[in-house]
């Protein structure tokens, strides 16, 4: 508690000048952030360019907590064998899995089934309700490369929300004792 107190009093001995020069600070930071973000969302094609792995079912080829870098381009057809990142109806979260067959209708629409390396089943009990195949339409992304184990600290601050206080703590801590 100290820490906060400290960090109030320092906000406090600040002048006015000071506290709008931290903020628009601030507020470039959170801005160019998101301009990266969207600038990556243009050049990979993909609505999520960078996904957290949260779960062992593509183990061995990922772990929990490695970080995937995706590219979603429309005129890529999907191969088995190949990674994908698609989200389902009724599902926040995308899921991380290897095409395991595709399905051509006469029509020249293409349709596939997916299954997590460590999983026994494919994913049709994962799919939408009465939905046996995916289409590009629910592909958000395919895996192109990864850095193992960076993502754990955003699966430690979903899972423990204090160590999410503390990590946020430190921050605001660093930038307030960092200052001109």
């Amino acid at each position: 508690m100290e820490v906060v107190a400290s960090l109030f009093d320092d906000v406090k001995r600040m002048n006015k000048r000071q506290f709008i020069y931290q903020v628009l600070s601030f507020g470039m930071i959170v801005s160019s952030a998101l301009m990266i973000w969207k600038g990556l969302m243009v050049v990979t094609g993909s609505e999520s360019p960078i996904v957290v792995v949260l779960s062992g079912s593509m183990e061995p080829a990922f772990h929990r907590g490695d970080l995937l870098f995706l590219t979603n381009y429309p005129e890529e057809p999907v191969r088995v064998g190949e990674i994908v990142v698609f989200k389902v109806e009724g599902r926040d979260i995308p899921i991380v899995h290897r095409v395991l067959k595709l399905h051509e209708k006469e029509n020249g629409t293409i349709k596939f089934l997916t299954k997590g390396d460590n999983n026994s089943v494919d994913d049709r009990g994962l799919y939408a309700p009465g939905q046996l195949w995916l289409t590009k339409d629910d592909v958000v992304g395919r895996a192109r490369g990864f850095l193992p184990y960076v993502g754990m600290v955003t699966i430690m601050m979903n899972e423990y929300p204090n160590f999410k206080i503390g990590v946020l703590a430190c921050l605001a801590f660093y930038v307030l004792i960092h200052r001109e």
